[in-house]
């Protein structure tokens, strides 16, 4: 087997991540595409939502998710807190459910929804929703890794909401 190298038109920019490069290494993160979803819970003052899309898949068995909240985030220690939470996985037709729990947002505010049996705030017609219960916690730098254990799924058809590069876009199979 032979391999061939070829020159690329492209430039790299290599770079140590640290504290001046911080806008290059966001740069980098944000050239790989990810979900967007709305993460729910409830607290003693009422329902709380975030816009997240640090969100993955840990484990088949058992059922196990993780998201990382921002330190810095005035809704952190309300959901590093809280015995369960719902991540709703957006569809492409979501981008204003998203907005409505980024800072500044609408929130619950005129939106239909409902609480779970554990009383976690649950809002319908997402495309995929995770019902948790809280496993772990773990520090992670500016952030926190919270694992929860899937208690309930909700599934429907439709296209995935994507974030990549600062902006919201679809996802389209080329089959």
């Amino acid at each position: 087997m032979t391999i061939v190298e070829t020159a690329s038109s492209f430039e790299e920019h290599v770079f140590i991540p640290d504290a001046e490069t911080t806008r290059s290494y966001r740069n980098a993160l944000g050239t790989f595409p990810t979900g967007v979803t709305v993460v729910t819970a409830n607290t003693d003052t009422g329902p709380i939502g975030m816009t997240v899309n640090s969100f993955a898949s840990v484990s088949l068995d058992p059922p196990l998710v993780l998201w990382s909240p921002a330190k810095n985030s005035s809704r952190h220690a309300l959901f590093t807190s809280a015995g369960h939470f719902t991540i709703h996985v957006l569809s492409a037709e979501q981008t204003t459910l998203s907005s409505r729990f980024t800072r500044g947002g609408q929130g619950f505010a005129d939106l239909g929804w409902e609480h779970n049996v554990e009383g976690v705030p649950v809002i319908p017609g997402t495309l995929a929703r995770f019902e948790c219960e809280q496993q772990s916690l773990y520090d992670a730098g500016d952030h926190s890794l919270i694992i929860g254990r899937v208690l309930r799924v909700a599934l429907r058809d439709g296209e995935p909401l994507c974030f990549a590069r600062g902006g919201f876009g679809r996802f389209e199979r080329h089959c």
